[in-house]
């Protein structure tokens, strides 16, 4: 523990002690000075901060300033009910600072007790109150803000992280200063019940047990009652002011004092209209003309010298930025950054602009934003910011998306149409635009929104735009999700898992695997559609096999066995049963024995005779089952799975090949075909 830690915990105990230990006035006496420079201290720091959350602690330094002036309240109390002294402060404040007369005295406690509760408290708890409701309020907002905002590319991941914690805070805060704020109510209340005591039972001991006259004891006490009551509540009134200020001040650019002079002196024309009001206020009334004349004329010359002073010009400003960024253009830095490639991108031409405009009702970037709450869910991948750019060298209609530069997928889109495709037999009543569906393929029509509901009437799947061109984007990055894992993603990945499961990460990585080969294995999971948010399960199996083996593949195909249950429910769906093509044994025989074992790996060197030969028979059994209306899976061995993989993921890449250890044993296979060659 540091010595700074260590000496706030010393001061809690101090105060807490205060409550029961007697202390000596002198000693009072040095900390009554140091609260008042304490309140002091806080009323300038919220003065010159530029935002609430820059003084974050405040709550509980209020909570921990009430407590110590309660304590001095009761070791005063206790030492002028004891002694009759409670130390030269005390006594100066009830001599000097009222005069000795004990009347004003009571009236100018009286006066800081009502400015302090009536006034600055009862404001400060309202205006907290509201401030609490309504950021709590906007929090869902914000947050939206913050997810388009990143979704178009306009702040980074940790500038979004930043504001998401901003946010927070906050909320936080302003939920703190919500209580804080009757801390300073009781205070003020606690204060004037302590005033009472000390003064009704202050006059009981000095008759009973000190043996003053009644007039003697009330001057007496009330003296030292009064002198304690606004020792104590000066500072009171100072840190109210300053929670008046904090839960008031807005954000700006700049501190309490430089807000006030550059917004309140902003109009010097008001200056002069104030001067010429105060000159006929000496002119027409009996008031002192030395004293209105001298401050129209104050008012007066500050009006002229703020005229005075240069204005930047518009123009000129804008100059000196276009300057600096044609500086910054001939930068090497510049040039530099011009290198970096966005993970994904997404152009439009400027007919789509509506689409993500969110003026003209546009909601692509909330869409995009659940569409990688979907896939972080399905797929257990983050996918990286999407880039959302007009393009004006696309025609008005038409979109690409790009991954790591790379075009990926293009379409174009009819805003004021809706795509209709078709149950399977073909309406001729149904007018349109003939187009092919975008995301997997299937014939469709663009219609008007008149001819939508006939068009529903008559079984076709009718689609807005905004979810054709979403369900687009989904499908292309769940079939390109093993190239947005870099090595990077996989440390997220790996630090994520860790802050759960310690014990299992240290036990695969650095030893025996490298965060390369875990990269790999889980992009080859990806590439074959199969999610990797289950990351415990896959760890226990590299953890397992890593030190048996470090091939990527085989370690695939163990890490597929182990999620045999995954990979089953997202295939059996609705019933238990499985319909799949199932390999022949020659096949199986045919492929095992093509297998090539070297120090890199093993790899398939089949004969391309025989090859093609698989392939056909493949395709062949494939089309039937498309006949059928059947989900086309290949089922074989688990010796030669990742092979029959290899072999087909060129010509069949959509259709899962899966072997029997990764099937649960309560799922109904049925093969409606075998795949055999002559």
């Amino acid at each position: 523990m540091s010595a700074r830690d260590l000496t706030v915990l010393i001061s809690v105990i101090a105060i807490v002690a205060m409550l029961i230990i007697p202390l000596p006035t002198w000693l009072l006496s040095i900390l009554i000075l140091i609260n008042i420079a304490l309140a002091l201290l806080v009323l300038l720091t919220t003065m010159n901060m530029k935002e609430p959350l820059e003084f974050s602690i405040f709550p509980s330094l209020l909570l921990l300033l009430t407590l110590f002036r309660l304590g001095l309240n009761v070791s005063t109390t206790r030492s002028i009910l004891t002694h009759g002294d409670a130390g030269d402060v005390v006594h100066t404040f009830g001599t000097f600072v009222v005069g000795g007369n004990i009347i004003v005295g009571m009236v100018v406690f009286l006066i800081l007790v009502i400015i302090q509760f009536i006034v600055i408290t009862k404001g400060s708890e309202r205006v907290s109150e509201v401030a609490a409701r309504f950021t709590l309020d906007a929090m869902p907002g914000k947050q939206m803000s913050i997810d388009a905002d990143l979704n178009a590319g306009m702040i980074s991941e940790a500038e979004a992280r930043e504001r998401r914690e901003k946010v927070g805070r906050e909320a936080d805060f302003y939920g703190s200063m919500d209580g804080a704020s009757k801390f300073v109510k009781g205070d003020a209340i606690a204060g004037i019940i302590i005033v009472l005591i000390n003064l009704i039972f202050g006059m009981i001991i000095g008759m009973l047990q000190q043996d003053l006259s009644f007039g003697e004891a009330a001057k007496h006490f009330s003296l030292l009652t009064v002198g304690d009551g606004i020792v104590t509540q000066v500072p009171a009134l100072l840190i109210s002011t300053a929670t008046g200020i904090v839960v008031t001040r807005a954000a700006s650019q700049g501190n309490l004092g430089s807000d006030i002079t550059s917004q309140l002196f902003r109009f010097p024309t008001m200056l002069y209209v104030t001067a010429g009001t105060i000159f006929m206020l000496g002119l027409v009334t009996p008031i002192s003309n030395f004293l209105t004349f001298s401050l129209a004329g104050l008012l007066a010359y500050g009006g002229y010298m703020i005229s005075r002073t240069p204005k930047s010009d518009p123009q000129e400003l804008q100059d000196m930025e276009e300057e600096i960024e044609t500086d910054e253009m001939k930068s090497p830095e510049s040039v530099v950054n011009l290198l970096s490639v966005d993970p994904i991108e997404f152009e439009f031409g400027y007919g789509l602009i509506p689409l993500a405009d969110a003026n003209q009702g546009g909601d692509l970037l909330d869409r995009v934003v659940m569409i990688r709450r979907q896939l972080a869910i399905e797929m257990g991948l983050v996918i990286p910011v999407v880039r959302i750019r007009d393009n004006i060298q696309l025609n008005p209609n038409e979109y690409r998306l790009k991954i790591k530069g790379n075009e990926m997928a293009r379409g174009e889109l009819l805003l004021d149409h809706f795509l209709a495709m078709s149950p399977g037999i073909e309406d001729d009543s149904i007018e349109g635009i003939d187009t092919i569906e975008p995301s997997f393929g299937l014939p469709a029509k663009w219609i008007s929104e008149e001819m939508k509901e006939q068009a529903e009437m008559m079984g076709y799947t009718v689609v807005d735009p905004p979810s054709v061109v979403s369900t687009h984007i989904t499908e292309i990055i769940k079939a390109n999700a093993h190239e947005l894992l870099g090595r990077q993603e996989t440390k997220q990945l790996i630090d994520h898992l860790k802050e759960s499961a310690p014990i299992l990460v240290e036990e695969v990585t650095p030893n025996p695997l490298t965060i390369g080969e875990i990269q790999k294995v889980l992009a080859k999971l990806l590439k074959e559609k199969v999610s990797i948010r289950n990351l415990p399960v896959i760890f226990e199996t590299l953890a397992d096999y890593g030190r048996l083996s470090t091939d990527t593949d085989l370690l695939t195909e163990y890490v597929r066995q182990n999620l045999a249950r995954q990979i089953t429910n997202g295939f059996a769906v609705g019933d238990d049963s499985l319909k799949v093509v199932t390999l022949s044994g020659k096949v199986e025989k045919l492929i095992a024995d093509a297998v090539q074992q070297t120090d890199q790996g093993n790899y398939l060197s089949l004969d391309p005779n025989d090859s093609q030969s698989i392939l056909e028979a493949i395709a062949s059994k494939l089309e039937e089952l498309a006949l059928m209306e059947q989900t086309p899976i290949v089922l074989c061995s688990p010796a030669v799975r990742m092979y029959v993989r290899q072999l087909t993921e060129r010509y069949f890449p959509q259709v899962p090949i899966l072997s029997y250890n990764e099937l649960e044993s309560n799922v109904e296979v049925q093969s409606i075909g075998v795949v055999n060659v002559e």
